[in-house]
């Protein structure tokens, strides 16, 4: 399809008054058959104004329609229907590329109808704030938008990051930066320092006011000039965030970074490895404790490891924590089609089955071929896990006991030939005939539906619970267990037995 010839020019006017515009922009403005300002609330328009410059702005969208985003639509499709009758020059305050929303509406609508256009630069209000602020971007900077952040349900990428300075641009009013003051609440503390900069790059009217955050909305020179910088906040103890992973993905750079921790800048994937699991484990026991404070403070812990993985992933530029929150988050909704599609299952059996099905169309997609079922099962499992496991995948093709008596049967089985091989006494033969009868065992839970591995947990906590008590009981009487009989120790157990279960 050709390129219809028509011509727009979009261009931008400073931020402030024509002294600011290039001689490019202003030629653009002179010659124009028809000028269309964005805004006439600007001192480079009123300046156009004064020179007898005829142009027409949209400021009657403002007054008649409540919503921004609607404004700045109706701005785009009005522009590029005027732009098909005849050349247009459309001038927007500032650089046409920053902050300007219309703008970014009137490209995309250019191009999905094939209407030729042009961006003719200019200083943009970040130029000036900058300097106003001496400010300079090798620490970071964010740009906000002030009308995105004071909405309800807003993007989350419409969020300040509290670890470098940000600039809430499109501050218009005293509602917008009541709006504004709230959101920013959810990352700063209320009495944070902000400044407020009105008509920056304007001879003369330029304003600037540093205030704690809470007073935001109580200046009266708040207009549609105004924007607000809003510094890092780094306090490790007290730092506030809808996001705070965001503050846990900072602390692990600074560590690892070239004035952090010497222990942290040595570690490597291999050298956490332990952590990660002895983590996994103290999370484990504070569930099983109840004791929802410690599965809090357990999972920062654990989550902690994760993140130390991703930053070292990302210093060698494989992927970062960005990464490993979107890879699941994409596999939840692609495993999940009958919440986040239109699949329709009836039961748990039949997500596990599509489940399954999705994970061999992964592996699949990702070249990845596994020759055995039991393929994919993790060798650093534990074994009685992965006994169950293993059993579980041997059963999908049918090798299995019709019911439990045959798993039964065999841990009988698998027990004489343990005493047999005692009393061969063939150390070897011993070891793995324990093995096949932990395995059979494991079986035996499987049809009946236990965990092998929680019962053994629970067999290991009964144990421990009844010889601390055997400990205490011996220590009352002035005895050591070391000390004391089989026979004695016997009692002792079965006492332990009885006060234990009586307390139930």
């Amino acid at each position: 399809m050709e390129t219809i010839n028509k011509e727009l020019s979009i261009v931008g006017l400073g931020p402030g008054g024509l002294d600011s515009i290039s001689v490019g922009v202003f030629e653009k403005i002179k010659n124009a058959r028809r000028l269309l300002l964005r805004t006439g609330k600007h001192p480079a328009a009123e300046e156009l104004r004064s020179r007898g410059f005829e142009f027409e702005t949209f400021d009657y969208l403002y007054e008649r329609v409540g919503d921004f985003k609607e404004i700045y639509s109706e701005i785009a499709v009005e522009v590029v229907r005027l732009a098909r009758e005849y050349p247009v020059v459309f001038a927007v305050p500032g650089h046409p590329l920053v902050g300007e929303e219309a703008v970014l509406r009137i490209i995309q609508l250019a191009r999905e109808t094939n209407l030729s256009y042009e961006i003719v630069p200019a200083m943009s209000f970040l130029d000036p704030v900058l300097t106003s602020l001496g400010l300079g971007l090798s620490q970071g900077l964010k740009l906000v938008d002030g009308l995105e952040l004071a909405r309800e349900e807003r993007n989350p990428a419409a969020n300040p990051d509290p670890l470098v300075p940000n600039i809430i641009m499109q501050v218009y009013n005293s509602r917008v930066a009541s709006e504004v003051k709230l959101s920013l609440m959810e990352f700063y503390p209320d009495d944070h320092p902000v400044t407020v900069i009105s008509a920056a790059g304007t001879a003369g009217q330029a304003r600037a006011e540093e205030i704690p955050l809470f007073e935001l909305d109580r200046l009266s020179w708040i207009d549609h000039l105004t924007c607000v910088h809003v510094p890092p906040f780094l306090e490790s103890k007290s730092m506030v965030s809808r996001y705070p992973a965001d503050r846990l993905v900072g602390l692990l750079a600074t560590l690892r970074g070239e004035d952090g921790c010497p222990w942290d800048k040595e570690q490597t994937h291999t050298s956490l490895k332990k952590y990660l699991i002895e983590e996994t484990y103290e999370v484990i026991d504070a569930i099983e404790e109840g004791n929802m404070y410690k599965v809090c403070e357990e999972m920062g812990d654990l989550l902690l490891q994760i993140a130390f993985h991703a930053q070292i992933a990302a210093e060698q530029g494989f992927f970062d924590m960005n990464d490993v929150i979107r890879v699941i988050s994409d596999k939840l909704i692609r495993r999940h089609p009958h919440v986040f599609g239109d699949t329709d299952v009836r039961n748990s059996e039949e997500v596990s089955v599509r489940w399954e099905e999705i994970k061999k169309n992964e592996l699949k997609e990702k070249g990845e071929t596994r020759n055995s079922l039991l393929d994919g099962i993790p060798n650093h499992m534990p074994a009685l896990m992965k006994a169950d496991k293993i059993q579980r995948r041997a059963a999908k093709v049918g090798f299995d006991w019709p019911d439990y008596r045959g798993a039964l049967d065999k841990v009988s089985e698998e027990l004489m030939e343990v005493c047999e091989a005692i009393d061969s006494g063939n150390a070897d033969k011993v070891r793995e005939e324990i093995g096949d009868m932990l395995f059979a065992v494991v079986n035996l839970a499987r049809f009946k539906k236990i965990d092998p591995e929680e019962a053994l947990a629970l067999t290991n906590r009964k144990f421990k619970n009844r010889f601390v008590f055997m400990e205490e009981s011996a220590s009352g009487s002035g005895k050591n267990l070391s000390e004391m009989s089989l026979d004695e120790l016997d009692r002792l157990w079965n006492n332990a037995k009885l006060m234990l279960q009586s307390k139930k």
